[in-house]
């Protein structure tokens, strides 16, 4: 099944491997230098619209390429939209 991150994205949920608050996690250096590295190097996604704020990012593994989506949604909403996905499997 597919994660939607936001307007312009979904993700498949077996590539996920951390859904990330960016309020939280930018306050520490090494998160922040990460994010800018993996923009600089062009593994960042902006799954963000003109006028959203970004709050989280997610990161994902495909094949083993690293990439980082950057969505408008909450983490507690992701996480919301993964349960949900995961029951719907369930009762199927």
């Amino acid at each position: 099944m597919y994660l939607h991150i936001g307007d312009k994205g979904c993700i498949r949920e077996k590539e996920i491997v951390g859904i990330f608050d960016l309020e939280v996690t930018t306050t520490m250096k090494t998160t922040a230098e990460f994010l800018n590295i993996s923009q600089e190097e062009g593994f960042t996604v902006n799954a963000v619209d003109r006028g959203e704020m970004p709050k989280s990012f997610i990161l994902a593994d495909k094949q083993g390429v690293s990439r980082v989506y950057i969505s408008p949604v909450s983490t507690a909403t992701l996480n919301k939209r993964y349960l949900n996905n995961k029951r719907k499997r369930i009762i199927r």
